[in-house]
């Protein structure tokens, strides 16, 4: 019998994925946005697909504040682009 893996929907293309494929933003319950590398932090949580331009496309529909329920600043922003920069660079080798 094949093993039944767990599927997230990205909050920006709206495509469902097995959850080991997406990344996992939180909203702390201290109400800070960081990246969840783990998929275990404490709180809210939203995926997205390991490609900036999902990013870009939350950014600007605010899928994220939406999904988190919390207002996130640029400053966020800017470091979830950087961070987002290095899965760009592991799908291009």
């Amino acid at each position: 019998m094949a093993k039944k893996f767990p599927m997230r929907m990205c909050v920006s293309c709206r495509e469902m994925q097995p959850k080991k494929t997406l990344v996992r933003v939180v909203r702390t319950p201290e109400g800070a946005v960081i990246l969840d590398t783990t998929g275990r932090a404490n709180g809210r949580g939203a995926y997205l697909c390991k490609k900036s331009a999902c990013l870009e496309k939350a950014i600007k529909s605010r899928a994220l504040e939406r999904a988190l329920e919390v207002r996130i600043e640029p400053e966020t922003y800017e470091t979830l682009r950087a961070q987002f920069a290095g899965y760009d660079e592991q799908q291009a080798d």
